[in-house]
């Protein structure tokens, strides 16, 4: 029983927070004798032994935190990474990568293995970690019981959750408002992803349309169900659309991968960018430079998210009362695949 018992299971059993049991095992003085008595009856009768991640929880002497992604191999998030793991560096704490994969079992399993190593936080990569289902995000509820919880580029309402976001809506439909008072009226947009960030894109675009009193056609709004690696497979998806019947002289995109099939796609059929087709991606990632011309892409403002995200995670650490949500706004960086 020594080995699975957790500081959590003495917590639930004593009757008393984690903080608790936690100043208890650290020998602090500001615990009543009657509760110390109640948490060292526990700890005898299970035999426990605190190891080093539980008795620095107290004092925050582990100086971890748990990160959460569903793939690292992708662009967006593993620069998200990147940023993060530094942020924490420099403010001297350590981090743990779990890759999740996208089903919600996965990322569950992936949070109580991080909630079980004592990390002081966790922070959660992309807006996927919020489901549409609002049972399926209790688990992000149940971890914020105990620790703080930050997401990046997802909005979700909860005590002890800290939210850090790019306005994905906005940008969106400023970018393609651009592209329709350049003179383009059909405008083909490719999203490849129904999360919390996926839908306020494909909503702004709408938005756009609707705007400037022009139809939304169902032909016109395209999921693209691959992988964010198959940009051969995004040219032919594009082409098979083509090929439909389905006309267009402007394509934006929920993700540069996409946008540079779509480049390939006018590339091989001899259609010029931008003058007779203009394309926009979104991130603004290192794609951008990767075709040619090179590509229009969305600033959603990833590196100034990170470092705010990280400055919000030491506030609370600390103690300091933080904001629980930061809107940042992205912005169209024009390129050679536009030409307003």
């Amino acid at each position: 029983m020594s080995n699975q018992m957790t500081i959590y299971d003495i917590s639930k059993k004593a009757g008393v927070s984690i903080a608790t049991v936690s100043r208890v095992l650290n020998g602090s003085a500001n615990v009543k004798p009657k509760t110390r008595k109640k948490v060292m009856d526990i700890i005898e009768q299970y035999g426990y032994k605190p190891n080093a991640f539980a008795r620095g929880l107290g004092l925050n002497s582990m100086k971890t935190i748990g990160i959460l992604c569903a793939d690292a191999s992708d662009l967006y998030l593993a620069k998200a990474i990147y940023y993060i793991e530094q942020n924490l560096r420099e403010n001297g704490y350590n981090s743990v990568l779990c890759c999740t994969g996208y089903d919600t079992e996965g990322k569950k399993e992936s949070l109580n293995l991080l909630l079980s190593q004592h990390v002081d936080a966790v922070v959660m990569i992309g807006s996927n970690f919020i489901m549409n289902n609002p049972e399926d995000n209790q688990y992000i509820r149940d971890a914020a019981t105990s620790i703080p919880v930050m997401l990046l580029n997802a909005d979700f309402d909860c005590s002890n959750v800290y939210c850090t976001l790019c306005d994905d809506y906005k940008a969106t439909q400023d970018a393609t408002e651009q592209m329709i008072k350049s003179g383009i009226k059909n405008i083909l947009y490719l999203y490849n992803s129904n999360s919390y960030s996926g839908l306020k894109k494909l909503a702004g675009y709408q938005n756009a349309l609707l705007t400037h009193d022009i139809p939304l056609k169902k032909e016109l709004m395209q999921l693209f169900k691959g992988s964010h690696e198959d940009i051969d497979g995004v040219k032919n998806f594009v082409e098979t659309l083509s090929k439909k019947g389905v006309k267009f002289d402007g394509i934006v995109t929920s993700d540069d991968f996409l946008a540079i099939g779509a480049m390939n796609f006018a590339r091989t059929n001899h259609i010029k960018v931008p003058s007779e087709l203009q394309v926009i991606g979104y991130n603004n990632s290192i794609l951008s430079h990767c075709s040619e011309p090179e590509l229009s892409s969305i600033n959603n403002r990833l590196e100034d998210m990170c470092i705010q995200l990280v400055k919000t995670l030491i506030g609370t650490l600390t103690q300091n009362e933080m904001p629980q949500k930061t809107i940042f706004s992205g912005e169209l960086v024009k390129r050679g695949s536009t030409n307003f």
